[in-house]
């Protein structure tokens, strides 16, 4: 049975930090990814990693947001900088199987003076 299991979200003032966590286990994952839901909108792509250990980046989130992953632990992470209130949202992360993919439970983030 695959498993999400996410950590981390918060409450952080303006230029703050936060680092999320994604615990995966249950398959072999390939790409991980971060997205997120701002109140009100639609889902959107934050960041992507493969097994390898390429990146993408939403232009938004360029050089603020760093992702990495722990391939021995199935753990991916968001290490998040300079906060700006435009990344409140919950933050989802996602992890693809050779023929599925997956999401974990969503974790609040919340960037407010």
């Amino acid at each position: 049975q695959v498993q999400l299991v996410e950590s981390g979200g918060g409450l952080v003032q303006p230029g703050g930090s936060l680092r999320l966590s994604c615990a995966a286990s249950g398959s072999i994952f390939y790409a991980m990814a971060w997205y997120r839901q701002p109140p009100g909108k639609q889902r959107e792509l934050v960041t992507g990693i493969s097994k390898g250990g390429s990146t993408n980046y939403a232009d938004s989130v360029k050089g603020r947001f760093t992702i990495s992953r722990d391939n021995a632990k199935d753990t991916v992470y968001l290490q998040m900088s300079s906060l700006k209130p435009e990344d409140t949202a919950v933050y989802y992360c996602n992890a693809n199987t050779i023929d599925n993919t997956y999401w974990g439970q969503g974790t609040q983030v919340t960037v407010s003076s």
